[in-house]
Order: C-alpha cells, then structure tokens, then sequence
C-alpha cells in the first residue's frame, strides 16, 4: 500500500520517499515508493509527470493492494529519493478538474442534468450529461454560473466519511462505495467523493468557457477549459477571428456580416457557373452529335468517343447525359487531367456500362463502376487512360 500524499495536500511541489523497488519493463522502469504525491492516471483525470531523482516520471497507474506504479525512463538508485512533481501540468489538471465539479453541480442545480462521465484532455475536457436534450442557453446559463462560484472565490475542503455519513450531509452523485471515502467540499455549492487533485479556493480556476456541445450515445457531451487553458483558448479564438477580419479587409465586429455576404456571393457564383456548365455541355454535345457520331459495328446504334486534356470527371457526367438523351447513342468520355473515364449509353439499350468499365479497369488498377446506362472510373496511369478507351471501343 502506497501512502498517497496528494490526498491531503494537492499543491505538494516536491516530496522524499523510500525506493521498494524497481525493476525494468519494456525499456522503461517499474518503480513503487513507499509514499507519493504522483497522481495516478484516475477517475478521469490523467496521471502526473516530473522527476524521482535524475530519473524522469512518465507514466503513473494505479495497481493492486492500493499501490501506485511510476513508470520512469531509468532507473532510481535505491534507498532515499527525492521527488519534484511537474507542477504546471499538476496545476493545470487541479483546474480542469475542479473547474469539472463545479460545472456538474452547475447543470444539477440548475436544470438536474446528472453528470455520467468525465475526461480531462490534452487541450480540451468534456462531461457527458444524462439528458433529454441541452440546448446552447443552458450551456451558457451553467457556464455564468460556474463563473459566479469561481468570482466568489469560495473555499475548497477536502473531508472524509462513509458513503452513509455523506448521504445525509448531501452529495451531488450517490456512491455505493465501502469504507472512508475522500470528499472535495465546494463551500455551500457542491460535496462529491473524488480521488483527484483539486484547488484549495475556487477563485484559483480563473475562469471557465464551455466550447462546442453534441449528442454523444444517448447523452449529451459538452466541452469546456479553464484557468490557463481557458485565457489560451480565448487568445487563441481572437487571434483566429482578427486573422480572418484581416484577410477580409473588415473589423472582427464586422466579420458575421461580411461573412454571410461572402456566402450569398458563392452561392450566386456557384449558381450562375452551374448554369453555364450546363449550356456548355448542351453546345458541345450538339457538336459531337454532330461532327463525331460514328455508327456501330451492327449499324443500329451511333457511338461518339472524345477525350479531353482538362475536363473536370463531373463534367464529363453532365456531358454524357446530354449525349444520350438522343435516343441510341453510346458514349465514351476520358479526361487526362482528372484520369477519369465515363461511360453511358441511352435507355432501352442491350448492355451493361458499369459491368464493361468494372471489367476493363481491374487489369490496369482502375476503380469506378456504375449502371447499366451510366458508369464512372478513374485510372492510375495515362497510357492506361488510352488503352480503356481503345478497349471500350472496341467492345462497342
């Protein structure tokens, strides 16, 4: 059994400890100590790093008979150790996490959504919540709140008892754990059994920002930082949307606006360029019809045959469609640019374009398939790109 110090004292920097033992495993070192303030990865909260004598801590798990394993990257020397833990990933996580407690007492008080899950990221953390549905006003009615208890600056204690003791002092989330249980008490605001590391005030966590919110398996999953990650977080968002505003020659105030304006523009654009593709194509198929019908082998269908140098594949999809609405027609359509080949023929025809293209392609590497009357592909090579369509002709 590994006394825990961080149970009592989360902003203990540096500690000494007896070796037990320590032994390798997979190039790394197995090492037990007699006492620690290394948190193991726990309860949704990630294990701590930093440094047993020379050696650096990278990994810390939980392990049997309540003992707690550091992983480190050489060996330590036996006896006496002295122990430096990392102390801004440390701080960062008791933010996070105590940020986590109040942000789940905040959705229980105000709208009884219980909290089922908890996980504490690189970058971001999330809770799922237990409800019907969480709209963006209940996120940011929990989010002030939050803050309101964060400004307050309240006292954070850490109090032990039963799981029966604690019910009738009222907690957030009943535990059917035995024994003593360790308690982070949020004065006047939240009481939950926890293992983890957390703040000793609450006006320590700076500030809290809930992000992006989504279903997430019957639940709902909302994102948030805090402290430092949340003053990152917001520098990071403003540097995003004054970049953006300068891009567009306009003040971050104006960006929505200017935005929203580039949208109906595109939307226009893309408007006007689709009905210009589709007179383009009409005109160039009149002129295959035209100029480069050749008649089949059995003389009861005409077939046109046209490769471009910089046809995009889906205009070559627009283009076979205005060919074979002209009852009888059979078409082969490539383009070296796109390395793509289209086939298609008019309905009421024999034949099955997508088992012809799926059958010539395989051999050269080629994918695409389709209908009796229309198939796509497309073609790793250009001299393969040629012999497609010479074998596609020739079968037609």
């Amino acid at each position: 059994m590994t006394e825990r110090l961080y149970y009592n004292d989360s902003f203990l920097r540096e500690f000494d400890a007896q070796l037990l033992a320590c032994e390798p495993e997979n190039a790394r070192w197995r090492v037990r100590l007699d006492r620690t303030a290394f948190y193991p990865t726990s309860g949704g909260q990630p294990f701590d790093t930093g440094k047993l004598g020379a050696a650096t801590v990278v990994e810390v798990l939980d392990a049997e008979n309540d003992e707690v394993i550091h992983f480190t990257d050489q060996p330590v020397a036996a006896g006496a150790t002295h122990a430096e833990i990392d102390w801004p990933r440390r701080f960062d996580h008791m933010q996070q996490h105590t940020a986590q407690h109040m942000l789940s007492a905040a959705f229980i008080e105000l709208f009884k959504f219980q909290t089922v899950s908890f996980h504490l990221g690189r970058d971001i953390s999330t809770i799922d919540l237990a409800a019907p549905s969480v709209t963006p006003r209940q996120v940011e009615e929990a989010e002030r709140r939050v803050n309101e208890i964060i400004f307050d600056d309240r006292p954070i204690a850490v109090r032990y008892g039963t799981a029966g003791e604690l019910a009738a002092q009222g907690i957030r989330k009943k535990v059917d754990r035995e024994g003593t249980l360790r308690v982070i008490d949020i004065d006047g605001f939240d009481r939950q059994p926890c293992g983890g590391t957390h703040l000793a005030r609450t006006g320590q966590a700076g500030m809290l920002l809930t992000r992006k919110r989504e279903r997430q398996k019957g639940n709902w999953r909302v994102e948030f930082v805090a402290g430092w990650r949340a003053l990152a977080t917001a520098r990071g968002d403003f540097a995003t949307l004054r970049q953006a505003a300068e891009h567009l020659g306009c003040g971050v105030a104006e960006l929505p606006e200017n935005v929203h304006k580039i949208q109906e523009e595109r939307r226009a654009s893309q408007r006007d360029a689709k009905k210009l593709t589709e007179r383009l194509a009409e005109l160039e198929a009149a002129d295959l019809l035209a100029r480069h019908a050749e008649t089949s082998h059995d003389g009861k269908r005409r077939i046109i045959v046209s490769i471009s140098d910089d046809a995009a594949a889906s205009y070559l999809a627009i283009l076979a469609a205005k060919i074979v609405a002209t009852p009888n027609m059979r078409v082969i359509l490539a383009s070296r640019a796109a390395m793509a080949v289209v086939l298609a023929q008019s309905a009421g025809l024999d034949g099955d374009m997508g088992a012809l293209l799926r059958e010539l392609l395989a051999p050269v590497g080629g994918k695409g398939g389709g209908s009796k009357v229309f198939a796509q592909g497309t073609i790793p090579e250009m001299s393969a790109l040629d012999a497609v369509v010479r074998a596609v002709r020739a079968r037609l």
